[in-house]
């Protein structure tokens, strides 16, 4: 990024347009028996990085359909320069199938490999590595460019919520998202159980009463499925950890969410889980509270960069998208420095403005997406979760 410039950051230009803000090489397994073997391939190379979760096989043909589509989404996220996808061989999600998935999305490099086929895992190992180090040469060879503001995709998530996330991380994030879409970006709001009770603010700024209708419907689903469960989500929220951190309501915790998407951007569209934006502008995704499980569908649709904001502390991390964490207080800043990365704290205390944190928080994000590591990343934390819709077969 040039010095005092906040119109541009640097980065990886991909071959689809896309643009990078990592150049991760990405060992993806097709299905919970290939996780293993994905790590193994992954520890034998510098630089690469991988994720294990517990699905690819034993699901409902509309579970599998997003699984398959958050594998692929994830593979061809613009910080992955290139994908290794290790499948066993008689899984409902093939290896093959999420590497063509991957490579009609974009152009980078990707193999796939079948341990069945391979002959175990050893042989599967090391052609794998074999393959990941040809990979690594060829994309050591890119570097960063200046790039456009619109060309970058920010997720919005919160975890950890205190009584004063609502009054200074999230409304700084919601500036800094401001800030972002008037430059040409895209912010994607997500968590929709988290939505209830003031889903009709947010739908007010919604660009067509279509788009607000499915934001109210999608919401309606959220609450109508846990009821058709057993549980209503406004005596489940807010949670215990919530309430010891002084939220009183799930109304009131709903407030806080929604105030991560700034006060001005109309309401582009609304996208299902792990679904990629067809507009720039504010997104709504249809994901569940859960932390890991939002953040990974939204990375999925190609968010390249997270920010994160909590009163609580979390540790939250995203095995190929910085996530930069944005504490509500000074206190949990503190005692929580090596996990934090920016404290809105001075609002709570009077001697900074909402304005002050949100410019702040964007400058430091067009930091990290020219290349600053954040605090989870210096950590190693890469969590992964894909959202399950359906019962195991």
């Amino acid at each position: 990024m040039n010095s005092g410039s906040d119109s541009v950051f640097m980065g990886y230009t991909r071959a689809d347009g896309s643009v990078g803000i990592r150049n991760h090489l990405l060992v993806l397994p097709s299905v919970v028996c290939a996780n293993d073997t994905a790590a193994r391939i992954a520890l034998q190379l510098n630089g690469a990085v991988y994720v294990t979760h517990q699905h690819g096989c034993a699901q409902l043909p509309s579970d599998a359909a997003q699984t398959k589509r958050t594998l692929a989404g994830f593979g061809a996220n613009p910080n992955v320069a290139a994908c290794i996808v290790v499948g066993l061989g008689c899984e409902t999600i093939q290896a093959r199938e999420v590497a063509e998935e991957i490579s009609k999305i974009t152009t980078k490099p990707v193999a796939h490999l079948v341990i069945q086929e391979e002959g175990g895992t050893l042989a599967t190992t090391a052609k794998g590595v074999r393959i990941g180090r040809e990979m690594l040469a060829e994309i050591s060879l890119l570097h960063r460019e200046e790039q456009p503001l619109s060309k970058l995709i920010l997720g919005l998530e919160c975890g950890g919520s205190d009584a004063w996330s609502g009054l200074s991380a999230n409304p700084a994030v919601g500036n800094a998202s401001d800030r972002l879409i008037r430059a040409g970006g895209t912010s994607i709001l997500s968590e929709t159980q988290e939505m209830i009770g003031a889903e009709h603010l947010l739908a007010k700024r919604a660009v067509n009463p279509e788009v607000a209708e499915r934001l109210f419907s999608v919401v309606r689903h959220a609450e109508e499925g846990a009821l058709a469960d057993g549980v209503d989500i406004r005596l489940a929220n807010p949670t215990p950890g919530n309430r010891q951190g002084g939220l009183t309501t799930l109304e009131e915790k709903s407030l806080g969410c929604i105030s991560k998407a700034g006060t001005e951007a109309p309401l582009q569209e609304i996208l299902a889980f792990a679904e990629h934006p067809s507009r720039h502008g504010l997104i709504f995704m249809d994901t569940p509270g859960h932390d890991i499980e939002s953040i990974t569908g939204m990375v999925a649709g190609g968010a390249q960069v997270i920010l994160f904001t909590t009163g609580r502390g979390t540790c939250t991390g995203c095995p190929i998208a910085p996530v930069i964490k944005v504490c509500s207080n000074t206190p949990t800043f503190e005692r929580m420095s090596d996990n934090m990365d920016v404290d809105a704290g001075p609002v709570i205390a009077g001697t900074k403005t909402i304005d002050d944190i949100g410019k702040a928080l964007f400058e430091e994000m067009l930091r990290v997406c020219s290349g600053k590591s954040t605090k989870s990343e210096d950590l190693g934390y890469g969590s992964f979760a894909i959202n399950r819709i359906g019962p195991t077969q």
